[in-house]
């Protein structure tokens, strides 16, 4: 039951001044007056829709497994700084979601006295973070629920790796360290923030401090009821919403209207945007064509209909989804192995999710084919899940896997000018926009 927006209604904080950074809820009650935090905690969690279809297009029309078609958003497959012009649209609502997650999470650290709401919070504020460097490099670095609105100065960008070692990586520690293992309820969980912070590790390609964090979610997944679905298809569609092989999903429901206020991501991979009616890309085509037998394509990819089924349209508003699941951590485990130097073990965890798909174990042996393998694997088992630019990036295979020169400026995504302005330009632009 998808009980953790509940009583929302009550808690919902709404924007009290023009820069996202710097709001004060004013329809509730003072921190200081509050007893009971799990309704502030409520709204971290539900900020957490405005961040979903952002990084779902982001991750993967903005790389080739889709594309657009109408004006301007075919600016998703153009290199320049044409994106901007879909501030409104992407990288406003996740900006802003990502902050008001992180003012409510911030809110909740410094007042609960409950180690479990203090947990999951910091999970979230992680997880916000983590969120923010990806899409935007460089972020502004709020840890307090009652941020000052008079210093602008507070406003300026952290480079990201010091918002990896200040935050995300804190915070993710902290958590895990409190949190059980229990997934029931969707509630975050040690094995939700230790995933996170091994995914974390892989980002910043620290695979030596990735490993140990990704070997404990994978083995002690039986143990938590955590464990690969027999079936690919079984892990999608709302009937399967927080099925064993979830680790973290933001829920979703039909019956909560969150402030994301355009198209849901299912209806973008699906076609039934009029921007993209047509979304797949024959590149990704080509991919599951090299794939023979691979019981996942048909659950991914029509490519008569030129869409995505993943997500199906029935039950649309009501899809989960999922931040963190067990095949990409045993993928990022695997590759962790592999640059560790412990190519055997590597290809262990990588054929786990190979005969899951109905493919033959790898035939990779050598550390840079099993390397390729992995990376070849992950696109075949994530598409349309959020991933495929970020993992292009990570992995500095943009330009051979986009086929074009890339300047690196775009790499990243536009800082929404809305905060540029209201920060009187103490929140800089990324190089580019």
């Amino acid at each position: 039951m998808k009980y953790i927006y509940i009583i929302l209604v009550s808690v919902l904080f709404m924007t009290a001044c023009d820069n996202d950074l710097d709001q004060v809820p004013p329809n509730i009650a003072s921190a200081d007056s509050l007893d009971d935090f799990a309704g502030v905690l409520n709204a971290a969690y539900f900020y957490q829709l405005g961040t979903t279809t952002p990084m779902a297009v982001m991750g993967d029309f903005r790389a080739d497994n889709a594309f657009m078609f109408e004006s301007p958003y075919d600016e998703f497959d153009q290199f320049d700084d044409g994106l901007i012009q879909m501030e409104e649209q992407f990288f406003s609502p996740l900006y802003t979601a990502c902050y008001k997650s992180i003012l409510s999470s911030n809110i909740v650290i410094d007042n609960s006295t409950d180690a479990t709401e203090i947990a999951e919070a910091k999970f979230l504020r992680g997880l916000s973070y983590f969120k923010l460097v990806r899409a935007f490099g460089d972020a502004t670095i709020n840890l307090s629920g009652s941020p000052s609105v008079t210093d602008q100065s507070i406003l300026a960008r952290s480079p990201k790796s010091q918002v990896y070692s200040d935050v995300i990586v804190p915070d993710f520690e902290d958590a895990m360290a409190v949190l059980g293992t229990s997934t029931a309820g969707g509630r975050a969980s040690k094995y939700a923030a230790q995933g996170m912070l091994g995914k974390a590790f892989v980002q910043q390609g620290n695979f030596s401090s990735a490993e140990p964090h990704l070997a404990a979610v994978v083995n002690g997944a039986d143990a938590a009821g955590i464990a690969l679905q027999d079936n690919f298809g079984e892990v999608f569609g709302v009937e399967n919403d927080l099925n064993n092989e979830i680790i973290f999903a933001t829920q979703i429901s039909s019956s909560v209207v969150d402030e994301y206020g355009f198209s849901d991501f299912w209806s973008w991979s699906g076609g039934l945007d009029t921007k993209s009616l047509e979304p797949l890309d024959a590149d990704l085509i080509a991919a599951f064509d090299d794939s023979p037998g691979d019981l996942r394509r048909a659950i991914t990819i029509n490519d008569t209909l030129l869409m995505s089924p993943k997500f199906p349209q029935t039950g649309g508003p009501d899809h989960d989804w999922i931040e963190l699941r067990l095949a990409d951590v045993i993928l990022l485990y695997a590759e962790a192995l592999n640059e560790n130097g412990n190519t055997a073990a590597a290809i262990t965890e990588l054929n786990k999710i190979r005969t899951r798909a109905g493919l033959a174990n790898t035939t990779a042996t050598s550390q840079s084919d099993v390397r390729l393998a992995i990376f070849k694997e992950r696109r075949l088992e994530l598409a349309f899940e959020g991933h495929r630019w970020f993992d292009l990036v990570r992995t500095g295979t943009v330009e051979s896997e986009m086929g074009q020169a890339v300047n690196p400026n775009y790499f990243l995504f536009p800082i929404p000018d809305s905060e540029v302005l209201s920060s009187f330009g103490v929140i800089v632009q990324n190089d580019g926009y």
